[in-house]
């Protein structure tokens, strides 16, 4: 998805007539930039999955500490290289960038609760931009930042429910999580106001007449999982339907994300 993010930034600036190779290039870099990100969250929270979620590729036995942080390497190597082969200086900045976050978070910031949440967000919207520079700073349109900002809410939405779902194990290590800090149902109604507001912004672009008819129609689809998701979030979530909500908001995201490409053809 973090991939397919970046070639909607791409084709948005480019008038759906990107260079091919360096398509490829925007698409791989964010891939496994991405995968390395995931791979450090797992190696980081190897005791708290031993808690919540026991059959996790670490704390299950299936994959090595050792292994985890070779594959990781490995990942962030072939990130960095797909990025410098652009010869973008903007590409490369925000990978590096992003790629240090991504260890601070893990390491550090997650035990901060909301600006952890933000930070991880904030990597969903940054791939519409990253795409975006790869033509010039100048040509990422309004449209574009409209595409961020709603990946960044719909992604923050999704942080907090998860901090519900993670609630037992966060506790037990010390992760102050909003949900840890001021308890499910709060969290549960902060998500909710999330999932909304991204529904409103995703809804911008047709206001203001910017969007194409591909987009005016198909993003019906995905705002009606985050109006479902706003709603279903309204009570205190406990830990498994606070999971169901994680999954079914990242099939939010991922038909958002298709009707983004398409909107941006």
């Amino acid at each position: 998805m973090i991939g397919l993010a970046v070639i909607v930034g791409e084709v948005m600036v480019t008038n759906a007539r990107p260079d091919i190779v360096r398509l490829a290039e925007g698409f791989l870099t964010g891939f496994f930039i991405c995968g390395y990100s995931m791979v450090v969250n797992d190696i980081y929270d190897a005791e708290i999955d031993a808690i919540n979620q026991p059959r996790r590729p670490i704390p299950s036995g299936l994959v090595s500490m050792k292994g985890a942080r070779s594959l990781a390497v490995t990942l962030l190597f072939l990130g960095i290289c797909f990025s410098v082969v652009t010869t973008n200086i903007y590409a490369v900045l925000i990978s590096i960038i992003y790629s240090l976050l991504s260890w601070l978070y893990n390491s550090r910031l997650k035990k901060k609760g909301l600006a952890g949440n933000a930070l991880v967000s904030s990597s969903l919207a940054i791939p519409f931009i990253y795409g975006g520079f790869l033509y010039g700073v100048k040509n990422v349109s309004t449209l574009l930042i409209i595409m961020a900002l709603t990946s960044f809410t719909a992604g923050m939405g999704r942080e907090i429910v998860k901090g519900i779902a993670d609630i037992r194990g966060d506790k037990e290590k010390g992760v102050n999580s909003f949900a840890v800090v001021h308890g499910a149902k709060n969290a549960s109604r902060l998500a909710s106001i999330l999932f909304a507001v991204a529904v409103a912004l995703s809804l911008l672009p047709v206001a203001m007449g910017n969007a194409n008819i591909f987009y005016t129609s198909g993003i019906v689809a995905p705002d009606s999982i985050f109006v479902y998701l706003a709603i279903a979030s309204l009570g205190k979530l406990d830990e498994l339907s606070a999971i169901r909500i994680k999954n079914i908001a990242l099939l939010g995201m991922l038909s958002g994300l298709i009707v983004f490409i398409g909107g941006a053809i």
